[in-house]
Formats: structure tokens, sequence, C-alpha cells
């Protein structure tokens, strides 16, 4: 004797009321304001960080000169410029990298990358065995990443490299950025803006919703933030 299973109908929510509850719900506009400065204090955006304040009689929650050292450093890195970079964060507070001997690491990495980029073969050479080995024998961490960036100067072509993704700009945002985390935490600022972390929680409340096989209108499309039905 077989037995079957069905699989149980979708439950559907309209877009009606779908609105209809999310009219329900009520967000403090001040609330929404001081969620986008912090997304533009924490990400640098000088500029658009004084114009909203002017807009939304928010002020900003550290002084705007602050948020320009911080811009002027992640654009040195993000252009290649590591050495400058470096010199300003040791001006703003020598303190950052003395005692976060990781972040001085991919510093140092990225000024080791920039070398290579430039066909500075000789001078990657003698600034990773004097700067970066010795750094590597105290952490085995650090010699795996050091090991990695040499692997570029295998060959002629290095964008045909194993390890190309270190010449990708997302290596120098990705330094940048963790450059960038530093300086704020030693403001005693947040170090991560908050808006990521409200889309990253929204894409798993639709996947759980997805999971529960219950139509809905979605969100798709994060720059229109437009809702949308899929076929059942």
């Amino acid at each position: 004797m077989s037995t079957t299973t069905t699989t149980p109908a979708k439950k559907t929510i309209s877009i009606e009321e779908w609105e209809k509850k999310l009219a329900d719900v009520k967000i403090n506009k001040q609330d929404l304001n001081k969620l986008v400065m912090n997304y533009l204090v924490v990400e640098g955006y000088k500029d658009a960080a004084e114009q909203f304040s002017i807009e939304s009689g928010l002020a900003p929650m550290v002084d705007i000169a602050s948020i320009q050292d911080r811009m002027d450093i992640r654009r040195a890195v993000q252009s290649g410029n590591v050495d400058a970079a470096i010199e300003r964060v040791n001006d703003l507070n020598p303190d950052i990298l003395d005692t976060n001997p990781h972040l001085f690491f991919h510093l140092q990495q990225q000024r080791l990358i920039e070398l290579i980029r430039r066909g500075e073969f000789a001078e990657a050479l003698e600034f990773a065995a004097e700067e970066m080995a010795p750094r590597g024998e105290e952490n085995p961490e650090f010699l795996e990443e050091l090991e990695r960036t040499m692997a570029l100067m295998a060959f002629e072509d290095t964008r045909q490299s194993p390890v190309s993704d270190l010449l990708h700009p997302a290596q120098r945002q990705k330094t940048a950025s963790e450059l960038n985390a530093a300086i704020l935490t030693s403001q005693s600022q947040e170090k991560d803006p908050k808006l990521p972390s409200l889309l990253r929680m929204l894409v798993w409340s639709q996947n759980q919703l997805d999971e529960q096989r219950i139509n809905y209108p979605r969100i798709d499309n994060f720059g229109t933030a437009d809702l949308v039905t899929r076929d059942s």
C-alpha cells in the first residue's frame, strides 16, 4: 500500500494587507534620521553628513573634522598611497597602530602589494625581508599571508597569478575599511554602521518566510525598496 504526501498550499498575503500591516508599525522619524546619520558618519561621508544635518536638524554625533581625517586616510589607502595613510594615522593617534599588530601587518602587506603592482620587485623583496618576514616568524598567520602575497611575483604577468585578487580594488577597500574601523574604535565610536545590519536582518526574515512557504510582498531591490510579489 503506497502513501502519498501533499505539499501544503502556500499562504498568500496581498500587497494591500501587507501595506496595512506596515502602516500599523509606528516608527519615530528621529530614529530614522539617526540611522541615516550613523551610516554617513561611520562610512565617512562628510559633506553628506553636513547637508543631512542641515536638512534634518540632527547634529552629527562626532566632530565633522574627525570625519575629514578618516576620509583622507581612507582615500590614501584606496589610491595605493599606504605610506601617507600610515603617516596620517600616526599624526592622528600613534596608539592605533602600536596596539593593533594585525592592522599594522595588513597595512604593510598593502605596501608590499603596491610595490609589486608597480613592478618594483627588488624593492618588494627587500621590504618583505626586512619589514615583514620578522613578523611572519612570530605569527604563523602573518607568514601565510606574506607567502600568499609573494606568490604574485612568481608570474611574469601578475594578473595571471592565482592570488591576483590581491591586486583588485576590493583588497584596497578591505584594508581601508579595517583601518577606518580601528580609527573609529580609538575615538570610542561605533566601527560598523547599523543600516547594513538591518538590511541583513531583513534578508534573513524574508528567507524565513520563504521556508514557511508564505507568498508575500517582498523587497528584491534594496535600491528602490519596491514591494513585489512572486508567482505561487
